[in-house]
């Protein structure tokens, strides 16, 4: 049974052809992010295209970078390889195609002292021949680039660090003793201006220790009732003596028309709306920019219990939060893959989409935040089997379909608007090799697959020529059928 929720109630209920991309059998290996990758069941194709059934959106192109290769790779819906874009460095985690055909990348610096998933470090420009055009490093023992980042319309590129704090600095701010690790990894947006071939200016920047409460320690800063100051994050919510990882902010979006800042937080099962239009100084302080709020947050919604307000989680270790695009079914709106791990009732992936109370600049401010219930809600309850414990993403279509990634697996899906799955790929680039068919499907971990259609911009004069497929044996992308 096949079940799409829409205001969570079961508005669409049909009996189909029941598939499962994760009866999944463990295997030992680990991916990027230190957790267990998983095997597919053997079928006619173990990898590559697996189907490609009528509805499914042909008329376009899939990115991805595999998290153990250097390569990205740029395929068509048959499973053949179109591009691909070499580096030097594994993945950290996003990459993009830009509007002039370049791709936007990140890159994994083996920074050592930020040794956690999704660090990345480098974030580099590759033009349409493979050369890198641009290269600029954040990473160093204070900060690292990790997850994501996100290109503006103006050429600057948005980027999330973790930004590192001693235990002195936190406990000063309000931090509870026992509570705190010898580092905390706080978090920074900052926006930056590239120059040259490898440098760039730093025109705006946002850092959460700006923006702390804490009912712990009335002599020290910040003190304040945490469930009246929503707009602050509880410096000892999710706190830890061994954790230093504290927020990991695993995704990064721009809305041009509201001029804000989506990010998601791995930690607090949050998702958070903050202000662009301030200056830097604004950003540090509670007031100013087209909010009137300065560097707060203006909104944020999955977990009321990280600002004092109630009990009910709707997010478990989400994913790639991002505003769905003009013209698009649920334009406007935020898609976000919630991942499910640690999930009330049992680990199980949903995908999902909220429409935040926003007016103007704003957020209408019923607590707990708004909505209370979502626009759409994929595999509710779980009828599909569907469970990626982390990385992951999801992808609205013009056509109303949604392109999933489950990101340990390696498997991406396009399922239509009723939840019927229209399309399969099992990503064959793992960490060693090029997996063939009948092989065990394995280190084959993908952060997040993007589909771009044959009319994008970036692919505007380009020749785009299907070649072979990646594991070069695959009698369903023969015929595409």
């Amino acid at each position: 049974m096949i079940q799409i929720h829409f205001n969570n109630k079961i508005s669409v209920s049909i009996i189909a052809f029941i598939f499962s991309i994760s009866t999944l059998i463990s295997c030992s290996s680990s991916n990027e992010e230190g957790n267990e990758i998983e095997t597919l069941p053997t079928q006619t194709n173990t990898v590559g295209l697996t189907r490609n059934d009528t509805g499914a959106l042909n008329d376009g192109y899939v990115l991805f970078a595999p998290i153990g290769s250097t390569t990205t790779y740029l395929i068509d819906k048959c499973g053949k390889q179109v591009k691909t874009w070499p580096s030097t460095y594994k993945p950290g985690q996003s990459c993009y195609i830009l509007n002039d055909g370049s791709l936007l990348r990140t890159g994994n610096a083996n920074n050592t002292t930020f040794n956690a998933g999704g660090k990345g470090g480098v974030i580099e420009k590759i033009d349409w021949n493979g050369n890198v055009t641009w290269t600029y490093t954040l990473s160093d023992a204070l900060k690292c680039q990790h997850h994501d980042i996100k290109a503006l319309p103006n050429g600057n590129i948005l980027v999330i660090a973790w930004e590192s704090k001693t235990n002195t600095e936190a406990i000063a701010q309000g931090r509870n003793p026992n509570l705190v690790p010898a580092t905390v990894w706080s978090e920074q947006i900052i926006e930056i201006k590239p120059t040259g071939t490898s440098g760039g200016t730093i025109v705006w920047e946002w850092h959460l220790w700006d923006h702390l409460v804490q009912d712990f320690n009335p002599t020290k800063p910040n003190y304040g009732t945490v469930a009246s100051s929503s707009k602050l994050i509880n410096l000892n919510h999710n706190a830890s003596a061994t954790n230093q990882d504290w927020i990991h902010l695993n995704s990064i979006d721009y809305n041009a028309s509201l001029d804000q800042i989506l990010v998601s937080s791995h930690s607090f099962n949050e998702v958070w709306i903050i202000d662009h239009s301030t200056t830097t100084a604004q950003a540090k302080s509670h007031s100013g920019g087209n909010s009137g709020s300065g560097g707060d947050l203006l909104y944020r919604w999955g977990n009321p219990s990280a600002y004092n307000t109630g009990t009910t989680t709707q997010l478990f270790g989400q994913h790639n939060a991002y505003w769905i695009e003009s013209g698009f079914p649920f334009e406007n709106q935020i898609m976000i893959f919630n991942n499910g791990n640690g999930r009330t009732g049992g680990n199980y992936s949903t995908i999902e989409i909220i429409k935040p109370p926003v007016n103007g600049y704003n957020y209408i401010q019923s607590f707990p935040y708004g909505p209370t219930a979502t626009s759409w809600n994929y595999n509710y309850g779980n009828p599909n089997n569907v469970y990626a414990q982390n990385i992951s993403g999801a992808q609205q279509l013009s056509n109303g379909n949604v392109l999933f990634c489950n990101g340990p697996a390696g498997v991406f899906t396009e399922i239509n608007s009723s939840g019927d799955m229209v399309w399969q790929y099992v990503n064959p680039v793992a960490t060693s090799r090029i997996l063939k068919q009948n092989d065990v499907v394995a280190q084959n971990s993908v952060f997040r697959s993007t589909f771009y259609p044959k009319s994008y911009s970036g692919f505007s004069g380009r020749t785009l020529k299907a070649t072979i497929t990646l594991e070069n044996v695959n009698p369903l992308a023969a015929s595409c059928k």
